[in-house]
């Protein structure tokens, strides 16, 4: 496993962290020269990784399998925080959060390095949340299996957007809304059900989770909506990361704030009923990392920096954490 960590809190940079034959973790030493590595992706096919730097002079480093830099190239935006590969590899987009935009580049399948400069794909919105929705906020980002179209969530302008690509070249065609969603409800990240054309929006101010019937023009409708708090909360929270197991029947959301987990059944409809709250096991859960062939999950716990485990039943419910985690200051993200 490994851990990209933010260098202004403490970060040591990408830190591997390795399992103990009887059980937990340890971290090993930290790759200093991969910093701010918020998030990432690696092809199946090269084995190329792609990890945003996150700062203001938002940048992306390729590296090998041996972790080796390939190539640094600027995101042509600020502080990039999400990665999406195309299924053919020969495309990949990053979410420029601060500056609103996306930047797209097409990618040599064979090398897996950008074969030109990003295009530039600017969000235009905003929120009533004059804080935090002023302008554009691209979160996430993710290509459509089967079809020339990249989506886009955008925490500023309570907006997906899809961003529609030629077939031929690659370049964008056009952009339409793909869901409008609550204003001032801050949409987040999107997980795609592994089956069902049904995928799920958390929504970072709102702390609830949209459950969407995609359409095959790529855009979205609502068929409901749940908090991810427990009812009755009235602390500060914010939702962070969302994620589904591999058979598509347990849908896990971070809580920060309330620092949670919150574990959802998911129906043959796809719709969700809340099964638990689990402690995250530290203080701000960014991120977590599903491992279930071995039964756990591991939880980035950004402000107190450190990494906690929970087991996970067969059931799909989960125990909490009966430890304080791995030290790992300033941790935001967990790979493979």
């Amino acid at each position: 496993m490994l851990a990209g960590t933010y260098v202004q809190e403490g970060g040591a940079g990408f830190v591997p962290l390795e399992a103990a034959p009887g059980g937990g973790w340890s971290a090993g030493r930290a790759l200093p020269e991969i910093a701010n590595a918020s998030f990432g992706v690696q092809s199946g096919g090269t084995g190329v990784r792609y990890l945003v730097d996150e700062q203001a002079e938002g940048a992306l480093g390729i590296y090998g399998r041996d972790f080796r830099r390939m190539a640094r190239v600027s995101t042509l935006g600020a502080d990039p925080c999400h990665v999406a590969l195309s299924p053919d590899g020969r495309a990949l987009a990053v979410a420029n959060y601060s500056s609103g935009s996306v930047a797209l580049w097409k990618l040599d399948p064979t090398t897996g390095l950008p074969i030109d400069e990003a295009a530039r794909i600017v969000h235009g919105g905003s929120g009533p949340d004059r804080e935090r929705q002023a302008g554009a906020h691209a979160h996430w980002v993710g290509f459509v299996p089967g079809q020339p179209l990249l989506h886009a969530v955008d925490l500023g302008a309570d907006a997906v957007f899809a961003h529609h690509l030629d077939p031929q070249s690659g370049a964008l065609a056009r952009t339409t809304v793909a869901y409008r969603a609550e204003p001032g409800s801050g949409p987040r990240h999107l997980a795609r059900h592994p089956r069902l054309p049904v995928a799920y929006l958390v929504a970072e101010l709102a702390n609830t989770v949209t459950i969407l019937g995609a359409e095959g023009d790529g855009s979205f409708r609502r068929r409901g909506v749940v908090s991810t708090l427990p009812a009755g909360f009235a602390g500060s929270s914010a939702a962070g990361h969302i994620a589904l197991n591999r058979k598509g029947d347990r849908l896990y959301v971070s809580n920060r704030g309330h620092n949670s987990i919150a574990v959802f059944a998911v129906g043959t409809d796809g719709g969700l009923t809340l099964l638990q709250h689990v402690a995250c096991g530290g203080n701000w859960p960014r991120m977590f990392l599903l491992l279930e062939e071995r039964g756990e999950m591991l939880v980035a716990n950004q402000r107190s920096g450190t990494v906690a485990s929970l087991r996970i039943g067969s059931d799909g419910m989960l125990r909490a954490a009966t430890s304080h985690g791995v030290p790992v200051p300033g941790v935001a993200y967990l790979t493979v």
